[in-house]
């Protein structure tokens, strides 16, 4: 599969609470009413939590602000992709949704790419999901690398070293799912972010995992799970410009999900 990750920020003057709420009540209908049309097999919202374990991630690493919230879409593959966004029903969807997203995200903050998953710790069957009202939280981690480094060279070493590392310590840090998701080198992006106006840089990437929230509390705690982290922190500096990378806490809401 093919998918989609938008990273949001929302307007200037626009409360986290309104922004959020306009996403949930407002947009997130409008991308279903259109999600045949588009061809999209899953649509999920990733909202930021209001924690205060946010700032302590942010303060671990010396990180970027975190984002207002994700918006994640699903494809069958590229291909399908593009027969879908090439039809006049298509093009005329785009264009109601990218005007709705004027209405409350920040669109030159908020840059979106396309990408692919590499699971790395991945119960069977898929169903880890960070609900409203449940115990489990989402950790989102965007990543930009260091300027004398390339696009394949992190991704290597992030597919290859960094993931078997967390994977050894992913009981110690109470991980319940990890998944890499590498961008791709596409001209998609661009298409994407030209209608929007897009000014930031893409990510090479981004870091999913899924943790209870208390677990995850009790693990920073512990002897054990800090000498994880500390670990796990100085491997990241190998390939992550922590300044200009964001991690933060989130919860999941699925609008669409066609299996």
């Amino acid at each position: 599969m093919i998918r989609l990750t938008f990273c949001l920020r929302r307007l200037p003057g626009m409360s986290l609470k309104d922004f959020q709420t306009y996403w949930r009540k407002t947009h997130g209908p409008l991308v279903a009413r259109y999600s045949t049309i588009l061809r999209i097999r899953k649509y999920v919202q990733v909202h930021t939590m209001e924690d205060p374990l946010n700032k302590e991630l942010q303060n671990s690493r010396g990180a970027a602000e975190p984002y207002d919230g994700v918006a994640e879409l699903w494809w069958d593959n590229r291909q399908d992709l593009l027969e879908a966004i090439e039809t006049p029903e298509a093009q005329e969807a785009v264009q109601v949704l990218v005007e709705d997203e004027r209405n409350f995200i920040d669109l030159k903050r908020s840059p979106g790419w396309y990408c692919y998953e590499v699971p790395q710790i991945n119960p069977i069957p898929e169903n880890v999901i960070a609900t409203e009202k449940g115990p489990l939280v989402k950790f989102y981690y965007v990543l930009h690398h260091h300027a004398h480094q390339s696009l394949n060279d992190v991704q290597f070493y992030w597919r290859m070293v960094h993931g078997p590392n967390v994977r050894q310590y992913g009981q110690a840090i109470r991980a319940l799912r990890y998944i890499q998701v590498h961008r791709l080198d596409d001209e998609l992006n661009a298409q994407f972010a030209e209608p929007r106006g897009t000014e930031e840089p893409l990510y090479y990437g981004h870091a999913e995992l899924w943790f209870d929230r208390t677990a995850l509390q009790m693990a920073f705690a512990s002897p054990e799970g800090m000498k994880a982290v500390e670990f796990l922190i100085e491997d990241e500096r190998s390939f992550i410009d922590f300044s200009r990378s964001a991690l933060w806490l989130a919860k999941e809401h699925i609008f669409i999900d066609r299996g």
